[in-house]
C-alpha cells in the first residue's frame, strides 16, 4: 500500500509547486516584462497618483467633463466587483424611467441643445463598466463642456478627434472615445 501512497503524495506535492507556485510566478514575470501597463491594471494618471483605469468607466457628473455611458452596476456605479448589465428589457418600466431621467439630466445640463441624444449616453453597456462613448456621444457634449470650461468648441472638438480610437485592426468594433483619457487631457490643457 505504501508503494502507491508515497508516489501519489510526491506527485501531489510536485504538481502543487509546479501549478500553484512556479507557473503563476512565470506568467506574472513574463506579463510584467512584456505587458507592464496591462499587467498592472492599465492605470492612468501619474505614477504617484493614479486616477483610474483606462479599462473601467468613471462616474463623471460635473458639467465641465464629458460624461460616459451610464453604469448598471450596484451598489455604486462602475463597480468592478459587480460587473453586469441591468437585465431590463426594452419594455421594462424601470428601464424606460431610467432612460427618461438620463435624457432629462442631459437636457437640463445643456438646455440650448435640441439635437437627438446618442443612445450610448442614456443606456448602460452589457458589463456596466464601459469606459468608452461613441464619437457622436462626445460631439453631443462639446457645447456644454466648452461653455463651462470657457474654451472654444473647436479646441474641444480637436481634442475629441485626437482621442477618438479607430476600429481595432481596422475591422473590429466601432470608433470610440475613452472618457477618462479625454477628461484628463482637458485638465492637462488647462494647467
Amino acid at each position: 500500500m505504501t508503494n502507491h501512497i508515497k508516489p501519489a503524495i510526491l506527485m501531489l506535492l510536485f504538481f502543487t509547486v509546479l501549478t500553484g507556485v512556479a507557473y503563476p510566478l512565470a506568467v506574472t514575470f513574463i506579463a510584467q516584462i512584456v505587458f507592464p501597463s496591462q499587467a498592472n491594471g492599465s492605470l492612468l494618471g501619474s505614477d504617484e497618483q493614479p486616477v483610474g483605469s483606462e479599462l473601467i468607466g468613471q462616474a463623471f457628473s460635473r458639467p465641465e467633463y464629458f460624461w460616459g455611458r451610464p453604469s448598471a452596476t450596484s451598489p455604486a456605479p462602475y463597480n468592478g466587483g459587480a460587473s453586469s448589465g441591468s437585465n431590463q428589457g426594452p419594455i421594462n418600466p424601470a428601464l424606460i424611467d431610467a432612460v427618461q431621467a438620463r435624457i432629462k439630466a442631459l437636457r437640463d445640463a445643456d438646455p440650448s441643445h435640441s439635437e437627438p441624444i446618442p443612445v450610448d449616453l442614456v443606456t448602460a453597456s452589457a458589463s456596466g463598466l464601459d469606459p468608452h462613448i461613441s464619437p457622436a456621444a462626445a460631439a453631443y457634449q462639446i457645447s456644454r463642456v466648452a461653455l463651462t470650461r470657457h474654451m472654444s468648441p473647436d479646441s474641444i472638438r480637436e481634442l475629441v478627434e485626437r482621442y477618438t480610437e479607430a476600429r481595432q485592426w481596422g475591422i473590429l468594433g466601432e470608433p470610440r472615445v475613452n472618457v477618462l483619457k479625454l477628461n484628463l487631457a482637458m485638465d492637462q490643457r488647462l494647467k
